[in-house]
C-alpha cells in the first residue's frame, strides 16, 4: 500500500536511535550522509526493512568504522576493501555504508570502472529513479517520488545506458515490477527490448538469484509476461518462451501453453510459497513442444509430454546453476506426476490407480495435488468444476487409503532377502519377479498390506512360477 507523507511526517520515520547515531557520527567526521534507496522506497510503500544503505560523500569505510566504535560491542563490522563498503551489523539491522562513486562501463564487460563522485554521480548510477531517493541532508533529484506514487519504474538517465553498463538491471527492472506491482515506463521497457540480448554477459547465478524473486512475487505471471515482452526470457528460460506459440489446422488449435503455464503458476503461487513447487508449475508442461503430434482424428495431441518434461528439468537447472540435489528430484517428480491424477479425476476413481498414485508421490502426494488442481484452467465452467469435484473424491480417496493401507512410501512386509532365504535362491529375476508380483498385488488391492496374507499369496505366486520353499 502506497502510503502518503509530508515531509516532517517523513523525517519522522528516520528518528531514531540508529539514524540519531548515523547523523552525529557523521557531523563528527564532517562527511555527508544520506540514508538512499530501498530503505527510503520501503518506508513509502510501508514495506519493514532492517537493510539499511548509507552513502557517503567520502570513505564509506571509515564512516562504518566510527559507527562500529560507537555502538561498541553489539555492533559487527564486515569491511570490502576492493569494493569500497561496508557493512556493520547491529541489533537486527544490517547497515551498508558506501561512499559515493560514479561509474563507466566497458561494452564487453558488467563490472564497472568506479571513481570517487559526488551525491549525484551516485544517484545517477543506480538503477531505477524509485532506488534513488536519498533522506538526512538532500533533497529528492530525480522524480523517485513521483514515480513511487504513480507506481512505474524508470531509469534515472539514458535507459540504453543504464541496461547496457549493467545489463543485470533488466533483471531488477522486471522484479521490482513484478514485486511491488508496478508499470514499467514505455521508453525504459523499450530499452529492455533493445538491450535483451546483453543479458549473456551477466552469469547465471545473478540471473537466477533475481528470477527466483520473480517466482516468489505474489503474481509472478507478470514478471514473467514482461520477460517474454521484452525478449529475455529466450536468452534466460527458452524452454518456457518456446510455449508461447499457438497452431490451428481447421477447427482444430491447441491453446497457448505459454500463458496457460503462467495461469497454474499464479494458481500455485496464491496456495503455496515453496519456490519448488512453483518452480514445478514453470516446468510442468515444457515437454509440450517436443511432444506436439497433429492427429487427424484428435487434433493436436501432446502425449508423454510429462516424461519428456521431467528429463528436461536437469538441464535447465544445470544450466540455471539450480541445486542439483533433492530439491531438483522434487520438480522432476512432480513434472513426471502432475498428468496421473487428472488422468484419474477424468475416469472412474478406483482405489487401485488412487494406491499407486499414493505409492509413487510418497510424501509429495499433497504438493501433487495442489499442482493439478491449479493445472485446471479450462474456460468451459463445467467441465472445469467437474474436474475439481473429481479432485475432491481423489483427496478423500488418498485420505481413506493411506489410513487402511499404510501406503504412503511402504515398503512390502516381505523383501528380496527374505525371498531369497525362504526359496533358497541366489540374486536372480524370479526374485525381482515375485517382489514386483507382491507390490503389484498390495496396490491392486489384492492382498492386504499385512505379512501374513502377502506371505500366503507369495507361496501361491512361487508355486505358479515352479518355486518351492527351501528345506531347513
Amino acid at each position: 500500500m502506497m502510503m502518503d507523507f509530508s515531509p516532517a511526517e517523513l523525517r519522522s520515520k528516520i528518528d531514531t536511535k540508529i539514524f540519531r547515531s548515523l547523523s552525529s557520527v557523521a557531523d563528527d567526521l564532517g562527511l555527508e550522509c544520506y540514508v538512499i534507496g530501498g530503505f527510503v522506497r520501503d518506508i513509502f510503500l510501508n514495506r519493514p526493512s532492517k537493510d539499511i544503505d548509507v552513502l557517503v560523500v567520502g570513505s564509506g569505510i571509515d564512516m562504518a568504522r566510527a559507527v562500529c566504535n560507537q555502538w561498541g560491542r553489539g555492533a559487527h563490522l564486515s569491511v570490502f576493501r576492493n569494493f569500497g563498503t561496508a557493512q556493520v551489523k547491529y541489533k537486527g539491522c544490517e547497515i551498508e555504508f558506501v561512499g559515493a562513486r560514479k561509474e563507466s562501463y566497458n561494452s564487453d564487460s558488467r563490472k564497472p570502472v568506479v571513481e570517487t563522485g559526488t551525491l549525484e554521480d551516485d544517484q545517477r548510477r543506480r538503477d531505477f529513479t524509485i532506488n534513488v531517493l536519498a533522506l538526512c541532508l538532500n533533497g529528492e533529484r530525480f522524480g523517485g517520488l513521483d514515480d513511487l506514487h504513480d507506481k512505474i519504474i524508470r531509469t534515472p538517465l539514458d535507459p540504453d545506458i543504464t541496461f547496457s553498463d549493467d545489463p543485470l538491471r533488466m533483471m531488477r527492472c522486471v522484479r521490482f515490477a513484478t514485486q511491488l506491482g508496478f508499470y514499467i515506463e514505455d521508453e525504459t521497457f523499450a530499452a529492455l527490448e533493445r538491450n535483451a540480448e546483453r543479458i549473456k554477459i551477466v552469469s547465471f547465478e545473478r540471473i537466477t538469484d533475481e528470477l527466483n524473486k520473480i517466482i516468489m512475487s505474489p503474481v509472478p505471471s507478470k514478471g514473467f509476461v514482461d520477460l517474454q515482452r521484452s525478449g529475455l526470457l529466450a536468452y534466460i528460460l527458452p524452454e518456457l518462451s518456446n510455449l508461447d506459440i499457438v497452431e490451428s489446422r481447421g477447427k482444430f488449435a491447441h491453446k497457448n501453453n505459454f500463458y496457460h503455464t503462467l495461469e497454474v503458476l499464479d494458481n500455485v503461487a496464491a496456495k503455496s510459497d515453496n519456490l519448488w513447487l512453483r518452480w514445478a508449475a514453470i516446468m510442468h508442461d515444457v515437454g509440450k513442444t517436443s511432444t506436439k503430434r497433429w492427429d487427424a482424428l484428435n487434433g493436436w495431441t501432446f502425449r508423454n509430454h510429462n516424461v519428456a518434461g521431467r528429463k528436461m528439468v536437469k538441464p535447465v537447472f544445470r544450466r540455471l546453476k539450480l541445486p542439483l540435489d533433492e530439491r531438483m528430484k522434487y520438480v522432476e517428480k512432480l513434472v513426471d506426476l502432475h498428468m496421473r491424477p487428472i488422468i484419474i479425476a477424468d475416469d472412474i476413481v478406483t482405489d487401485s490407480a488412487v494406491r499407486r498414485l499414493l505409492f509413487d508421490a510418497g510424501n509429495d502426494i499433497d504438493d501433487l495435488m495442489l499442482l493439478c488442481e491449479a493445472d485446471v484452467t479450462s474456460r468451459n465452467r463445467l467441465r472445469k468444476q467437474a474436474f475439481l469435484d473429481n479432485f475432491k473424491l481423489v483427496r478423500q480417496k488418498l485420505k481413506d487409503i493411506e489410513e487402511k493401507d499404510r501406503i504412503r512410501n511402504f515398503q512390502p512386509p516381505i523383501g528380496g532377502d527374505e525371498i531369497m532365504e525362504i526359496f533358497g535362491l541366489p540374486p536372480c529375476r524370479e526374485v525381482g519377479d515375485l517382489k514386483s508380483t507382491i507390490k503389484d498385488a498390495i496396490l491392486d488391492g489384492l492382498v492386504p498390506n499385512e505379512r501374513e496374507a502377502v506371505y500366503e499369496y507369495m507361496l501361491v505366486c512361487a508355486e505358479k512360477m515352479g518355486l518351492h520353499p527351501a528345506k531347513r
